[in-house]
C-alpha cells in the first residue's frame, strides 16, 4: 500500500518522522559549527549558571568562615536597608540619568552613522572611515580613560591649550560635576558608534535594491528612499537593540565610571556599580552587594519583559 491510499493518521505519522530525519541529516553535515558551539554554552553554564545559587547571600547574613548554606537568614533586611540609604538613592537616580542619556543619544548614533557610510560611494574611503571608527571598542576603558585625562587636563590637555590660546580660562572638566556627564555620554558614543553601526550595515546590505530603483524612477530624492525604504527595512533590528538595551538601562559602564570619576563627582557620577564596588569589594560586604545586584538584575528583567509585551501589541517586531 503506497502513501496515497493509506489512512491519514498514518501519512500524519510518516511526515514528522521524514522531518526527523531530515532534521538530523542536516545536524550531521554541521556537526563541526555545533561542536564549536559547545564552548560558548559551556562558559555560559560554568561561569552563569552555575554561580546563581550564591544569590541566596542576598536573604542572609554571610560570613566567610560558616559559608553560603550555614550563615543565618537575613530575610529582606538587605532590601529594607536599600530604600533607606541615602547613598544608593542617589546612585540609582545617577544611574536612571546617565542611563537615559546614553540611550537617547548613544542608540540612534549607530543607526545615523551607518545610514552616512552607506551613502559614501568611494570604496576606499568607505573602509577607512569604517576601520577608524572601529578602533576605539578594541580598546579598555584604561587606556580611553588615559587619553582623555590627557585630552582634557587643565595643565597639557589641547582642549585648554585651544581655550587659553582665545584668552580663556583652563578647566577641569573630569572634576566639574555639570560637564562630567556630557563628557561620559560623548566617549561612549565615540568608543561604541563604529561598532554599533555593523549590524546595521549589515541590515542595510540585505535591503533589495530594486526598491530604490523604483523609488528613484517615482521620483523620490535619497533622503525620501532613507525615510520610507532604509528606515522602514530596519525597523526590527532596531526594535530588537531597543529592548535589549532597554534591559540594561541600570548598566551605565561600570569600567567607564570607575577609571574617568573622582570624589569631585561622586555627587553625579556614583552610580549602582561603583556603588556595590564599594559595599562589596572595600567594606567586604558580600550579602549587602549581592541584594543590590538581584534588585538591578530584577528591574532589567521586568523592562526586557515589559518593553516586549508593548511592543509587540502594537506592532508585530520583537524578541519572541
Amino acid at each position: 500500500m503506497s502513501v496515497h491510499d493509506a489512512p491519514l493518521h498514518s501519512v500524519e505519522r510518516v511526515k514528522p518522522l521524514r522531518a526527523g530525519y531530515t532534521r538530523l541529516k542536516q545536524m550531521k553535515k554541521m556537526k563541526l559549527l555545533y561542536l564549536m558551539m559547545l564552548i560558548p554554552i559551556i562558559h555560559l553554564f560554568i561561569f552563569h549558571y552555575i554561580p546563581i545559587y550564591g544569590i541566596v547571600i542576598a536573604f542572609k547574613k554571610f560570613s566567610p568562615g560558616r559559608g553560603i548554606i550555614d550563615s543565618p537568614w537575613n530575610n529582606f533586611e538587605h532590601f529594607k536597608f536599600l530604600f533607606t540609604d541615602f547613598l544608593f538613592i542617589r546612585a540609582l537616580k545617577n544611574t536612571i540619568i546617565i542611563s537615559l542619556l546614553k540611550l537617547v543619544v548613544g542608540f540612534p548614533a549607530p543607526i545615523i552613522f551607518a545610514l552616512l557610510l552607506n551613502e559614501i560611494r568611494q570604496a576606499v574611503f568607505k573602509r577607512i572611515a569604517q576601520s577608524i571608527s572601529y578602533l576605539p571598542h578594541f580598546m579598555s576603558w584604561v587606556i580611553l580613560a588615559t587619553m582623555l585625562g590627557e585630552v582634557l587636563s587643565p595643565q597639557r590637555g589641547i582642549v585648554n591649550f585651544v581655550i587659553t590660546s582665545f584668552g580663556g580660562q583652563p578647566t577641569n572638566f573630569l572634576a566639574e560635576p555639570h560637564l562630567f556627564v556630557p563628557i561620559l555620554i560623548l566617549s561612549d558614543v565615540w568608543k561604541e558608534i563604529g561598532w554599533g553601526a555593523i549590524i546595521y550595515l549589515a541590515a542595510l546590505s540585505s535591503i533589495n535594491p530594486d526598491l530604490y530603483e523604483a523609488a528613484e524612477v517615482d521620483g523620490a530624492n535619497r533622503f525620501k528612499q532613507a525615510l520610507h525604504i532604509t528606515l522602514p527595512s530596519l525597523m526590527p533590528i532596531m526594535t530588537i537593540l531597543f529592548i535589549l538595551n532597554l534591559g540594561n538601562i541600570l548598566n551605565v559602564g561600570f569600567d567607564q565610571i570607575l577609571n574617568l570619576y573622582n570624589p569631585m563627582v561622586y555627587e553625579v557620577a556614583d552610580v549602582i556599580d561603583t556603588y556595590v564596588y564599594r559595599k562589596g569589594l572595600e567594606q567586604f560586604n558580600f550579602d549587602y552587594a549581592a541584594a543590590v545586584g538581584l534588585f538591578k538584575n530584577v528591574v532589567g528583567v521586568v523592562l526586557i519583559l515589559g518593553a516586549n509585551f508593548i511592543i509587540r501589541r502594537y506592532s508585530e517586531h520583537g524578541i519572541w
